[in-house]
This record gives structure tokens, sequence and C-alpha cells, in this order.
């Protein structure tokens, strides 16, 4: 199975709806499904790139970047957005926001905003982190020590990108007010200074480590914590972690995305998590009681009733995940029975199926069947 397009991997339209894109990741996570196909790399390998698709794709902002900007957005690094990463790659422009351009273009002449036009500007740049957890993890919660790529104060200059104190002198041209007038006509406006561009100040001789720009880059670690009950692409805000700003103007922030890996044995609706659970022939036909795993590391018994039917769930409730900042509140886990057919039988095997079929009463839905299926047919019949 070709790992180019997600959408290619499940099988389905670039415009398929939620339901269309669950229904066929439902079908491909069944089919490639570890229970299902034991000792099989190749299975196991399909199953997680089908689990990778749909969660890109059910997602409507990562859906989105995919569409926008292709696959790459998602593997070996790539972000599709204005974010840095903090991985070390990339250069270092952080987001782009577009009130500063109406600010540089407007604020002058509205008089005023000098100080907030200079701050945003001046401002760090906000940073990109992107943290894979398990579903385990998810369900805990964790604390998670990262490591990152990012613009510090310069300890030469203390941040203000001057080589001595002495060297920050109020602007020759605004007088250290951050603004000029201008004559329009019968008006006259303010306009942010060009020479300072708002700040009042300028630097006769720039600090030779920063080079004039206050702040290096450097590594930083620190301990995220994760709390229980995340979703696979919540982002956590930590405030004043991002890059510290042009001439010790204030830092940005650190987004750090969360993207859970798929699981090998369950599946995620939101609160709630999915089991798949196969069993014989014989047992959906007599029944039994099966112990199985539970996404606390626990285990707990379902009694399968006899007559059980393919495709069966059983909703085990408060055996899910927990709800995000809610730890009392857990979703539930659903587990749907798949009947493992057998498809090599021997020759005893074969004599015991055709004798039990052959002793076994047609059901009313099997009789209801072939009874539209025979009027179908002597409608169609006299038509002719």
């Amino acid at each position: 199975m070709a790992a180019d397009d997600y959408y290619e991997l499940l099988g389905v339209s670039r415009d398929a709806d939620a339901d269309e894109l669950k229904r066929a990741y439902r079908k491909k996570a069944m089919q490639y499904h570890p229970d299902r196909n034991p000792g099989d790399s190749e299975a196991e390998k399909n199953f997680k790139q089908v689990g990778e698709a749909y969660d890109v794709l059910r997602d409507e902002q990562k859906r989105s970047a995919y569409d926008r900007f292709g696959h790459e957005t998602f593997t070996n690094g790539g972000m599709g957005n204005g974010m840095n990463s903090g991985m070390g790659g990339g250069g270092q422009h952080g987001f782009s926001d577009i009130s500063d351009i109406f600010e540089e273009v407007f604020s002058g002449f509205m008089g005023g905003g000098r100080a907030r036009g200079r701050s945003k500007r001046n401002r760090g740049e906000d940073l990109r982190f992107d943290l894979t957890i398990t579903l385990e993890d998810a369900f805990t919660g964790k604390k998670e020590e990262i490591n990152f790529n990012a613009e510090a104060a310069c300890d030469s200059c203390n941040g203000t990108g001057a080589a001595s104190p002495s060297d920050i002198v109020n602007c020759t041209q605004c007088n250290g007010i951050g603004v000029v007038q201008i004559q329009q006509g019968f008006f006259t406006l303010q306009q942010e200074c060009p020479r300072c561009r708002g700040k009042g100040q300028e630097i006769k001789r720039g600090c030779n480590k920063c080079r004039g720009a206050g702040r290096v880059k450097g590594r930083r670690n620190i301990r995220v914590d994760i709390p229980a009950g995340v979703e696979d692409g919540n982002r956590i805000r930590i405030a004043g972690e991002g890059n510290h700003g042009l001439e010790g103007a204030e830092k940005g922030d650190l987004y750090v995305f969360v993207n859970i890996l798929p699981h090998d044995i369950f599946q995620r609706e939101e609160k709630d998590v999915m089991c798949v659970l196969p069993i014989s022939m014989a047992k959906a036909a007599l029944g039994d009681k099966l112990e199985v795993p539970v996404i606390d590391g626990g285990k707990v018994r379902v009694e399968i009733p006899p007559g059980t039917s393919h495709g069966k769930h059983f909703r085990l409730r408060g055996k899910g995940m927990p709800a995000l900042y809610n730890r009392g509140n857990r979703g539930d886990m659903l587990v749907e029975v798949i009947i493992d057919i057998p498809t090599h039988l021997s020759k005893k095997q074969r004599e015991l199926l055709e004798k039990f079929d052959a002793e076994t009463k047609p059901s009313s839905e099997h009789r209801n069947f072939w009874s539209k299926v025979s009027h179908f047919w002597q409608h169609h019949e006299k038509d002719k």
C-alpha cells in the first residue's frame, strides 16, 4: 500500500465527508488489524498508516493544511503553517500577523499607538514544537522535557543591542518622541519616526556579540505538563517561551502540538475507545466469557451471549479516556465482535460443517429474505 496520499490510503475521494472517512477507516482498520493478520508485518504497517491518515483527515484544520501543502506537511517534521518547528530546522519567522501590516500603514496617521505598534513589531516570534506521545500517555498525562532552538537575550548587552548603556541615545530626528509631524494640506499629522521606527532611541554602537539585535541563537530545555485526556492535535501554549524580542522587546510564546501515535489495540473516538475482539464461529454461536484489555492496563470480563452476530458492539461504561481537565469523568469502551471465519478447512471440519448446515433450520430473517427475492424475480418475469 502506497503511503503517498492519505485519501488513497483510505480509498475515498478528496471531497469525502466525515461519515465516509469514518466508514472507510473502520473497513481498512478491520482489514489490516494485527489480530486478524498475526505475524504479518506488512498488514501491521498498513494498519498504522491508515490510522495516521484518518487522524489527519478527520481533523478539519489538519485536513485543510494537508490539502493545501501536501503529504510532506505531516511527515519529516513538516508543519504546513507559519510557526517554527523548534526542532532545529527552518528559518525563524514565527507567526505572520496581518494586524502588523495595518498598524504600520495607519497607526502613525491616527495619532498614538506608537508603543503598542513598536512592541508588536519587535516582539519575539512564537515557536512551534511537535510532541509525539502514546495513547497511554494521553490517558494518564505526563511531564515531558523538550529541547528546541530559540532566540535568547544576548548576555553581553542584556538584550538591548547596544555595546554599552551610553551607546543608547535619543533619536536625533524625533528627539526621543518616536513620532514626527508632517503636513498634509490643511492638516498636521503624526507619523512614526522613520529613523528610529517609533522607539525614540537609537544605538550609536551595536553589541559585537549579537550585532545590535539584542538576541542570539541557542538551545532551550523546558518541562511541559501534558494533561490527562489530551487529544490528538491539541496545542498547549506556554507563555514567554518563544523567541526573545528584538532590542529587549517581550518574548513570544511556545505552542506545543500534541500528536498521538496509533495504538495496536485501541482506536480512539474523542472520550471513547474502541477495541476489536475476534472470536470463532463456535464461540459466537455458543456464547463465551472473555477477558479483554482496558486502556488503563487492566482487564475486564465481557460476556458474549449465544448467537452473537458479526459487528456486535458491547459498551463498557467508564472504561474509556478521561475528559480533559476532569479526571472524574471518563468515556466508554466499545468492544466490537469480529467473527473469525476459517479459510482453510480439513476434510473432517468440512464434513462436520456440512452436517451442521443440513441440520440447521433457517432463521426467520433468512426465510423472509429469500421469500422477498422469489417475489422480486417473479415480478420481473411477468414484465418480460
